[in-house]
């Protein structure tokens, strides 16, 4: 019903005259400059295989001369007894002596700088051959870049804001791409050779390196580089971007300080790590932690933390040390809390044992893509322990010891949000019981084709509230109450 009453009249009201348009003042848009990371592509000559890509002639000269100089520099005056194999520390004092070097190059009769590129341009080229990782050296500066992905030596791309585009940065060949592998492969120890094409590594800062290299690499040698903030993004950070909201994070806050065991799951780029590195820094600083990853990744800021890596085999060392390995040995050493960085095969079985004897409030991520898959692919990894279990067994160990998961994921517009906070509540026959407590409730596109939608509680209230209070959390009822969208 109508809260106004329609006006019941025969009148005639002669219609108000329109106002004479207003003379907007011109606007004029100011054009954002080019972003150096984004170089312009040269069309490719036809034929060329498009996974492969191409390098000009002139480029090519241009990244031969580059190497060339910097390769005399190194092996003349800033580090003639370190191969050029292994990274040169970039201090300022070597730095200096190079720059003098190159300004005496540049300066002498001899030397002709090709008219295609600046001397500024030219000098910190040649420094980051010298001291970095070449080409992508200044792609792994940029703050606000958050993957790397080179598919070969002529292709190569690059995240921002959750968008994935190419960069027009160019290696030189193959052998220039596998030089930068074992720059950031050698010091870590590991091996990179024909017999093991396959490496999992990391750079000083933390990020995570995957390289791939002949004859595994069919179009030329890769690297895959998942980069971390230098600064450690805390939970502030994530309700700014929108990633869950405050009952949200104070619901897992709750849920880590009361010791629940929990699962972060999600797909490939989706923030898990970045949420257990989060969710880890709700731990009491005086319990004893140990974290357990392939390659180091997680940054607890506690002090009673002990970090454990695993061990690939080389030809001065051919032993293995695993995941697995690492998690036996862990409850050797008194924790009272295990976090592995990821569970990928096996150890998920030891993961289980450990979360049900004792070792409450122990986090892991896994790859999946919703809280049920996360349970059918537990239930995968530990059957690849090679132990002979029963399912129904395998489901009530997943059921007795894990608490909650956590579910991540990457949505279509290249934003990162908590979809899912799931409570398991036990088994009943032979499926394990399952209810959401909070969800993103999708709405939808935008005209910007920005993700609409906001997160909520279930309207269920979790059966873990009695054990929050025990650690002095007294959720209000309201925290679990269902609303509509604001």
């Amino acid at each position: 019903m109508s809260l106004f009453k329609r006006r019941d009249t025969t009148e005639t009201i002669p219609p108000t005259p329109a106002p004479a348009p207003v003379a907007q003042p011109k606007v004029e848009k100011k054009e954002e400059p080019p972003d150096p990371m984004f170089r312009p592509l040269e069309p490719e000559p036809p034929g060329t295989p498009r996974q492969r890509g191409f390098i000009s002639d002139r480029d090519a000269a241009l990244l031969r001369m580059q190497l060339q100089i910097a390769d005399n520099l190194r092996q003349k005056f800033l580090a003639p007894s370190i191969p050029l194999d292994l990274p040169l520390e970039r201090t300022p004092e070597l730095e200096k002596l190079a720059l003098e070097k190159l300004q005496q190059l540049i300066g002498s009769s001899n030397f002709r700088l090709p008219p295609t590129i600046s001397q500024e341009e030219f000098i910190a080229n040649v420094l980051n051959e010298a001291f970095g990782y070449g080409p992508i050296q200044p792609l792994v500066d940029r703050t606000d870049i958050t993957e790397i992905m080179v598919n070969g030596p002529y292709i190569i791309f690059v995240e921002k804001n959750g968008r994935v585009r190419e960069t027009g940065f160019k290696f030189l060949d193959d052998d220039h791409v596998e030089r930068i592998i074992k720059r950031i492969v050698l010091p870590l120890g590991r091996t990179v050779s024909v017999d093991h094409p396959l490496i999992d590594a990391r750079l000083p800062d933390g990020s995570r390196v995957n390289a791939v290299i002949r004859p595994c690499a069919i179009d030329g040698p890769n690297i895959t580089i998942r980069k971390f903030s230098k600064e450690k993004l805390t939970m502030n950070d994530l309700l700014r971007f929108g990633s869950l909201n405050e009952d949200m994070a104070r619901f897992l806050e709750a849920a880590v300080v009361s010791r629940r065991n929990i699962i972060v799951s999600g797909g490939t780029g989706s923030g898990k790590t970045t949420l257990i590195n989060i969710l880890s820094g709700f731990i009491p600083e005086h319990e004893r932690t140990v974290t357990i990853e392939d390659a180091a990744e997680l940054q607890l800021r506690q002090r009673n933390v002990v970090r454990l890596e695993t061990k690939k085999p080389n030809p001065l060392s051919p032993t293995e040390v695993t995941i697995r390995q690492c998690v036996v040995n862990a409850l050797r050493m008194r924790p009272e809390r295990i976090v592995v960085g990821e569970c990928r095969s096996g150890e998920a079985l030891d993961m289980l044992q450990a979360m049900n004897t004792g070792h409450d409030g122990s986090m892991t991520t896994i790859h999946a893509n919703s809280p049920r898959d996360c349970i059918s692919r537990l239930e995968t990894l530990v059957l690849m322990a090679g132990v002979d279990l029963p399912l129904t067994s395998v489901r009530k160990q997943i059921a007795s010891a894990i608490h909650m998961i956590v579910q991540a994921a990457r949505l279509r517009d290249g934003s990162r949000k908590v979809t899912n906070i799931t409570e398991i509540i036990g088994m009943e026959g032979e499926t394990v019981i399952m209810q959401d407590i909070y969800k993103f409730f999708d709405e939808g596109d935008g005209p910007d084709g920005k993700v609409m939608g906001y997160h909520g509680p279930t309207g269920v209230r979790p059966e873990c509230d009695s054990v929050f209070k025990q650690y002095g959390f007294n959720l209000p009822p309201s925290m679990f109450m269902k609303k509509s969208a604001v």
